[in-house]
């Protein structure tokens, strides 16, 4: 991927294969549909509640968490008051939960935000919280299964743990075989180049302390696990 397609700025990489739903990087979608089909033979309907996401929509999440218009939550998901708190302090905690447009990996087109859409009862309203995912949560036979067979199609938590940097989300997967690579080359000065000027909130603080806002929020990830797969590359 260039500069442009690994910060959000461009859709060249990305395809919408057939009943998807979603937009993905496209040496993403045999390993993605070929998941879908073996969960599909168990019961569960997985599906991409989230999946490539460009910079301008990062932006608009990110802004709207900035000035309060979103939810804004603690590393526990307790709500915070975005007005109550200065820069410093808004930056970190969006940081949290959602990625710094142009960091996002989302915008690579391989990371997605799967739930078992068969779960869900009538009327429900997704959260993609951690109880959601958890042993007495609706989509604990998703999570079951996903650490069962997730690895055999290339895909990995890049969040399963939480390292000091985002929260755990175990709703979200990366398809290593491209993740990979991409991370590496996502560097602080390509970053910057993608944020200056285009109108993220708080950009002088974000620009100030960038180094280590890519260190802890963007490199600090759960390591892909060696995985031998038809889709997984050495």
């Amino acid at each position: 991927m260039n500069a442009l397609e690994l910060t959000g700025r461009a859709h060249t990489h990305v395809t919408e294969p057939p009943g998807a739903g979603c937009r993905m990087h496209r040496d993403a979608v045999a390993a993605f549909l070929a998941m879908r089909t073996a969960a599909a033979r168990e019961g569960i309907a997985l599906e991409a509640a989230s999946a490539f996401r460009d910079f301008d929509r990062q932006r608009q999440l990110w802004n709207a968490k900035f000035r309060g218009q979103r939810p804004l939550r603690d590393a526990a998901g307790r709500l915070l008051d975005a007005t109550a708190m200065d820069e410093r302090e808004r930056v970190e905690a969006i940081l949290l939960w959602t990625a710094l447009p142009g960091a996002s990996r989302h915008h690579w087109g391989t990371d997605l935000d799967v739930v078992d859409r068969a779960a869900l009862p009538a009327a429900y309203t997704l959260q993609l919280t951690a109880a959601e995912y958890a042993p007495n949560g609706i989509f604990a036979r998703l999570t079951g299964w996903l650490d069962r067979h997730m690895r055999r199609y290339g895909f990995f938590r890049p969040y399963a743990s939480g390292r000091g940097g985002v929260r755990p989300e175990p709703w979200h997967l990366s398809f290593a075989p491209v993740s990979r690579p991409a991370l590496a080359a996502l560097d602080v000065e390509m970053l910057a180049g993608a944020l200056r000027g285009q109108g993220v909130l708080g950009e002088a603080e974000i620009l100030a302390r960038l180094p280590w806002i890519h260190e802890r929020y963007v490199r600090t990830i759960d390591r892909a696990p060696r995985m031998r797969s038809r889709w997984a590359r050495p």
